[in-house]
Formats: C-alpha cells, structure tokens, sequence
C-alpha cells in the first residue's frame, strides 16, 4: 500500500480515499485518525473536560488550509485559543468563551503565513496512544509543538488575544 504525506501536518500516513474538512486542508487518512481521536475524547467525558479544546485547536492551527475569510477566521480564533490555555493557563471554558467572541468578529484578522515546519507531533501520536493518561500528555504535547512552531506570530497573536479578552470582560 503507498503512503502520501499530510498536506496541512506532514504526517505520512497510507493512503486512503474519503472525506477531509472543507477547508481544513489534510489528507483523508489524517482527517480519519483525527475523527478517531475525536469520538475517543466524546466518550471519555474527562478527556472531554481536559483537552478536547486543546486537541481541535491544534489540529486546526496545523492544518490551516489556504487563505480564505473563513480560514483566517479559523486560525485566528484557535491561535487565540491556545495563546490563552499554553501561555495565560485559561481554563478550557474561558479559551471556548474567546472563541465564541472571536467568531462574532468578521474581518478583523488578517492571514497569517503558516510556518514551514508544523511542530514535532501530530494527531497520530495522540491516535497511537492507549490509555487515558498518555493520551492527554500526547494531546498537551502535541499543542505546545504546534503553539511553538507558529512563534513568529505570536506577538500578533497575543495582540488579538488581548483585545478578544478586553472584549468579553466587558460582557
């Protein structure tokens, strides 16, 4: 069987025909581990709790597609979220609540060039993982690679950040 790499990721998986994210670029078999992962963290409801948030904004800011409102949207509000959970330590309830608050927002983000290198973990080692505690180390893991690999915008990023925060404080 041939393999082919992830077009947003990287990961080399076997190639596989089905359904990808309409404009999360990915191969079909990545988006299949990543659905995989999904369904493993809806029915583990303390994985859920934990890092589910972390898991989706991950996958998304490493598989930011192509410029497009609503792709610039994506990445903006899951940047945000993870600058608030890895660097400000947000609950996973609050990095959700800027999310919400950054999604009312249209047009106010701008395209970010996605990095060269998306980090040193993927959703197939969150996917190879087998119990729940290595899952949720292999998911924290796994954000901050992809939280590092976008560092050159990371000022841009807590700039957003800060006002989506400033935003919803008001609220």
């Amino acid at each position: 069987m041939s393999s082919s790499a992830c077009i947003g990721c990287g990961v080399i998986l076997p190639n596989f025909i089905g359904p990808t994210h309409e404009y999360l670029e990915s191969s079909p078999a990545c988006w299949s581990k990543y659905s995989e992962v999904l369904a493993r963290e809806y029915a583990a409801p303390e994985l859920f709790r934990r890092v589910h948030r972390l898991t989706v904004d991950a996958y998304a800011v490493q598989h930011p597609g192509r410029p497009s409102a609503q792709s610039i949207q994506s990445v903006a509000t899951h940047l945000i979220s993870l600058c608030a959970v890895l660097e400000g330590g947000s609950s996973n309830e609050w990095a959700t609540n800027l999310i919400r608050e950054s999604v009312r927002i249209k047009g106010r983000f701008v395209w970010l060039q996605p990095p060269s290198y998306m980090g040193s973990s993927t959703v197939l080692d969150v996917w190879d993982t087998k119990e729940t505690g290595a899952h949720e180390k292999a998911v924290r893991y796994w954000a901050s690679s992809v939280w590092a690999a976008w560092s050159q915008h990371h000022a841009t990023i807590r700039q957003w950040s800060h006002s989506i925060k400033t935003r919803v404080g008001r609220k």
